[in-house]
């Protein structure tokens, strides 16, 4: 990873983090904060996105504005380890209605979903019609999200 990292210069991490605060940014409002030519943005831009830097945009909806109040994380324990097993579950469980995240896990757990519910008891109906009905689920275990709030450790990864 280290030599990945040395592919980045001053430029390119200044534009990550510019990107990271406001991805709409338009390229003159990047090349200023920059200190670069819009030009110079644009193919930046470019190949960050070729290197898989930048992986896509985003917009970051309000699921609460659109009714889903309640999130949580469901730790899934499966019933054996065997790979069409694991793979079946990890193919269906990203489409199930409410999931915004799935994923692998080292430890107890074998996989962390992050759902999306109106309340409680359509949370209650995913659980239980999705997941302890589903054939390779052994266990599971809910936990509320009360709050989320989102990290900006990974701009260490820049220096």
């Amino acid at each position: 990873m280290e030599s990945k990292r040395n592919e980045l210069d001053r430029v390119d991490r200044a534009l990550l983090r510019a990107l990271s605060v406001n991805a709409r940014a338009s390229g003159s409002a990047l090349a200023a904060e920059v200190g670069v030519a819009e030009s110079t943005v644009s193919l930046r831009l470019r190949r960050l996105q070729n290197l898989g830097y930048i992986r896509g945009y985003h917009a970051d909806i309000d699921l609460a504005t659109l009714g889903a109040s309640l999130q949580a994380l469901i730790a899934v324990r499966l019933v054996k380890h065997a790979r069409d097993e694991i793979d079946a579950f990890r193919a269906a469980a990203p489409h199930l209605p409410g999931v915004l995240g799935l994923f692998h896990m080292a430890g107890a757990d074998d996989y962390l979903l992050h759902v999306a519910a109106h309340d409680a008891t359509e949370l209650r109906d995913f659980v239980l019609t999705h997941l302890t009905g589903h054939a390779a689920v052994a266990h599971t275990e809910t936990n509320l999200i009360f709050e989320h709030v989102e990290g900006d450790g990974w701009q260490e990864l820049l220096e």
